[in-house]
């Protein structure tokens, strides 16, 4: 085998390497993909130890992670955490609940999208900023107005994109459906659902984002316990170290549950064909 052979063969022994052993290409695909954020955090921590940047502006990883550990001992960290979760939780449940209803209404029928979805359009556009003051003097400061606004931000996504979903079905596939006489229970389990599918858990994953967003808004206008809460008042006493720690925690838990959404969209969407990418 001369050289010029073992050179076009090695990208495909690479794929066929990865193949036989999944750990290995999964083990590899972390390391790349955290190759940059060790390069950010490596210049960050060089910046912070020379001086050039006061650690009130700018605390070093090395402080955060010690801030961290101490919230972490003295239990503060999980109780606050415990609260934002919960908030997040219900929120999110409600909010995305309600819009997949709706977007299924709207989806189905044109009558509803002409009663409701122009209602819809132009509250979507109001920012969670400029109704918070009104949800706290409906609700107060209690738990209910923050649980609503987290579900008022959950809530657009899933109904915009249920709503996209349904009407994206290809009309000859009801051509088909009429052809083999489906009942419309059949229509919507084998056809509308599945064709619906990718786009709904797309308005999920966006509405958890959503959602997350929505409880920064709500612990920050007026709270006593949460991640956005121990935020505001480690602000106060110019405590950045416990600024960030609160804002990576947002970070890594939005991510995590990103990725619990993407395994169940690989779960229930195994049989789509698309493009995966390339090297």
């Amino acid at each position: 085998m001369n050289k010029t052979t073992i050179t076009a063969r090695q990208p495909l022994l690479r794929k066929e390497w990865g193949r036989k052993i999944p750990a290995f290409g999964q083990f590899r695909k972390w390391m790349i993909q955290a190759v940059l954020p060790i390069f950010i955090l490596f210049i960050w921590q060089l910046v912070g130890m020379t001086g050039a940047v006061s650690k009130t502006v700018l605390p070093t990883p090395v402080d955060i992670v010690q801030a961290a550990y101490q919230l972490t001992v003295s239990g503060e960290l999980f109780t606050h955490l415990k609260v934002s979760v919960f908030r997040a939780a219900a929120g999110f449940l409600l909010g995305a609940g309600i819009g997949l209803l709706a977007g299924i209404a709207v989806g189905f029928s044109t009558k509803t999208e002409d009663v409701l979805d122009p209602t819809v359009q132009m509250l979507r556009t109001i920012p969670h900023l400029a109704v918070a003051p009104l949800f706290i003097l409906w609700f107060g400061f209690g738990e209910t107005s923050k649980v609503l606004l987290i579900a008022k931000g959950a809530f657009f996504p899933v109904y915009v994109n249920t709503f996209i979903g349904i009407r994206g079905v290809d009309a000859k596939l009801f051509d088909v459906a009429r052809i083999l006489h489906f009942s419309r229970w059949k229509k919507i389990t084998l056809l509308i659902v599945p064709s619906a599918l990718p786009a709904i858990l797309s308005g999920i994953r966006l509405s958890l984002g959503a959602a997350w967003l929505g409880l920064v808004v709500a612990e920050l206008m007026g709270s006593t316990e949460g991640i956005g809460y121990m935020m505001m008042d480690a602000r106060q006493f110019s405590n950045t170290d416990i600024v960030f720690v609160g804002i990576i925690l947002f970070a890594v838990v939005g991510k995590l549950t990103d990725s619990l959404v993407r395994v169940l969209e690989k779960r229930l969407l195994r049989w789509q064909d698309t493009y995966k990418g390339t090297m």
